[in-house]
């Protein structure tokens, strides 16, 4: 049984679609693999509920109590090693994690991004894309390196801009890309389709275009 941790710090939407993904393909007889905890930075994260609706122990560990980022990252790996992870998975952790925290996890690290890698790293990335004025944009899903955003590419998914897009219309029509990506990344990196090799993504099998999710 593969064993996944979830970092989360909001609404956990994308949480959700790995929980429910999970429930409805019965990863447990066909993958097997498992959310075992879910972790928060922020103790009023709504995704801790939803959590907590599909049975999965939640807990909180709040950067502000700590008095660097070393010993926040060095606490909340102590917390994540405690489940003996498989797969560790930032499911919209809105921290940033120091490259010691990293290396102790290189190859079962993964994070979720809204935009094309490499383009748009960082924060308000559909900001970024309409700003450009790019006619294409979409979600990432990449192994965690120590350059923020800048992790060996797992897949990608991909949407038109509309002429009428602003923020809100983009952000939510990549968001519903991202709950599509991502547990279709973490069952493949649980099945061992997909591994970290020398600082790039190793594909094993997988059907000829599964790594670009064209809508």
């Amino acid at each position: 049984m593969k064993r996944i941790v979830c970092l989360i710090s909001g609404r956990g939407s994308n949480l959700e679609s790995i929980l429910n993904t999970a429930e409805s393909e019965r990863w447990a007889t066909e993958v097997p693999a498992r959310v075992v905890a879910v972790i928060s930075n922020r103790a009023d994260a709504a995704g801790l509920a939803v959590a907590a609706a599909h049975g999965v122990p939640t807990s909180v560990i709040e950067q502000q109590r700590f008095a660097s980022r070393e010993a926040f990252d060095a606490r909340l790996a102590d917390a994540i090693e405690a489940h003996q992870p498989d797969v560790v998975v930032l499911a919209g952790f809105m921290r940033v994690l120091g490259s010691g925290f990293v290396a102790r996890f290189a190859g079962r690290l993964i994070n979720i991004h809204p935009s094309l890698l490499p383009a748009f790293p960082g924060l308000a990335t559909h900001r970024q894309a309409l700003a450009a004025g790019v006619r294409v944009h979409g979600a990432t899903v990449h192994f965690v390196a120590s350059e923020v955003d800048g992790g060996a590419i797992i897949a990608q998914a991909a949407i038109a801009v509309l002429a009428d897009d602003g923020e809100e219309s983009l952000a939510a029509r990549v968001l519903s890309r991202e709950h599509l990506l991502l547990p279709r990344c973490v069952r493949w990196l649980c099945e061992g389709r997909v591994a970290l090799r020398d600082g790039r993504t190793v594909v094993g099998d997988l059907p000829s275009g599964a790594l670009a999710l064209l809508v």
